[in-house]
């Protein structure tokens, strides 16, 4: 049940990371061929990064960490790489590594809702309550209405 909720807490943040580009927003979730094929500098970064979520979805772990992180190596400044590097890190439960790509994430974008959120459910995941309490009950104060915040709160009340 939690690798289950894990795969849509990640669909979703990797979803909200995408901002203002609704367009494009559905094909990145959905792992489908954009309208508009890629070119250009960051061409290699998005394939790696439909690659990473596709493998994340199917659970090869340690797949989907390598094309995250080629498409963090390839642009830096790929929020959603970061996330979903940090995401495929806790399920390999390399939580030192999935601690610098949160980091990572957190230099970009500054603490969202949905970094708040991953990085919480990572404390979680390694039991550190405290931590976990303190990064999601931030998630909530942003997104109060978030159900992915919401469950995650609810599993960490169970513990």
């Amino acid at each position: 049940m939690a690798g289950s909720l894990r795969n849509v807490l990640l669909v979703l943040a990797l979803a909200t990371t995408l901002g203002g580009c609704e367009s494009a927003g559905l094909s990145a979730l959905t792992g489908e061929a954009a309208s508009a094929p890629a070119s250009g500098p960051s061409a290699p970064a998005i394939t790696d990064l439909a690659k990473g979520k596709r493998q994340f979805r199917d659970r090869n772990f340690g797949l989907a960490e390598e094309s995250f992180r080629a498409a963090v190596e390839t642009r830096p400044d790929n929020v959603e790489g970061w996330l979903g590097l940090g995401a495929a890190y806790d399920e390999l439960r390399r939580f030192d590594l999935a601690d610098r790509a949160y980091a990572q994430a957190l230099k970009l974008t500054g603490p969202t809702a949905q970094l708040l959120n991953n990085r919480g459910y990572s404390h979680l995941l390694r039991g550190d309550y405290a931590a976990a309490r303190r990064d999601l009950a931030a998630a909530r104060a942003k997104d109060p209405n978030n159900p992915q915040i919401q469950r995650n709160i609810a599993l960490l009340s169970e513990r």
